[in-house]
């Protein structure tokens, strides 16, 4: 696949519910993937999703991954954020060789390098919000009251801050979402990974948490891969690429 220049990166801008191109400015490359294949054993042989995908994403760019169910958009996320391997090639993420990784070196990556945001909010049941944002914090060793005054804040962040003391069961869905949008910002990761973030909620709430995403990638300055089937949602990020028999190309918002 043809990599786009570091130059034709996109910033802010109100007629496309926020991001035009900008040149000029030098935007490195944040993830750089080399002779991706993943394939599984299966009981008729061999099944192989992709193979020989390569390709660069720059820092600050907010990329949408579209695609038919099972082409493998959600395992190219997995290796992405060193929660699954590939079969051959390499994935080198924030100047780290993810390959390299033992895997206790690979949760620690994923805690500071990485922001996940799945379709349904995982939220621990018998925690309230705050609790549920507090634990990478707890878990990479912070005290317990700077990890719950840094989960308040991310939870105000996302218009949640009157919601602290709730559990997921007294939440909306979209409030849940929110939440767990929250978790993965916590740790100030570099990259923002999110797999159909909208794919439970109904349209309406939908766009509005896209919105928060579009804001808070802008404001924090990350870097943000989103698989989705909503195209509408798609349309709204820097570039769009399609995943389709094992190719992955990028393709134009009007052909989306």
């Amino acid at each position: 696949m043809e990599t786009v220049p570091a130059t034709e990166i996109f910033a802010a801008d109100t007629d496309h519910a926020g991001l035009r191109p900008l040149a000029g400015r030098d935007h490195p490359i944040l993830v750089s993937v080399k002779g991706l294949r993943k394939e599984y054993s299966t009981g008729r042989g061999r099944l192989t999703l992709f193979d020989g995908l390569t390709f660069d994403i720059l820092q600050g760019e907010m990329l949408a991954i579209v695609g038919q169910s099972g082409a493998g958009k959600s395992t190219l996320l997995h290796i992405l954020g060193a929660l699954d391997t590939p079969s051959a090639g390499d994935v080198y993420c924030a100047s780290t060789q993810l390959r390299s990784l033992t895997p206790s070196q690979a949760a620690a990556f994923r805690n500071r390098e990485i922001g996940y945001v799945w379709q349904f909010h995982y939220l621990l049941p018998e925690f309230t919000a705050l609790e549920n944002v507090a634990m990478p914090l707890l878990a990479r060793g912070e005290s317990k009251a700077q990890a719950f005054k840094t989960a308040e804040h991310w939870l105000n962040e996302v218009e949640l801050g009157a919601r602290t003391t709730h559990r997921a069961g007294e939440l909306s869905g979209g409030e849940q979402q929110r939440v767990s949008l929250a978790r993965a910002l916590v740790t100030q990761p570099k990259i923002l990974l999110a797999d159909e973030p909208t794919g439970d909620l109904d349209s309406l709430t939908a766009d509005m948490v896209f919105s928060l995403i579009q804001r808070l990638h802008r404001q924090h300055g990350l870097t943000s891969v989103i698989v989705t089937h909503n195209l509408a949602l798609a349309r709204r990020c820097t570039r769009i690429w399609r995943l389709d028999n094992g190719r992955l190309d990028e393709v134009s918002p009007s052909a989306a």
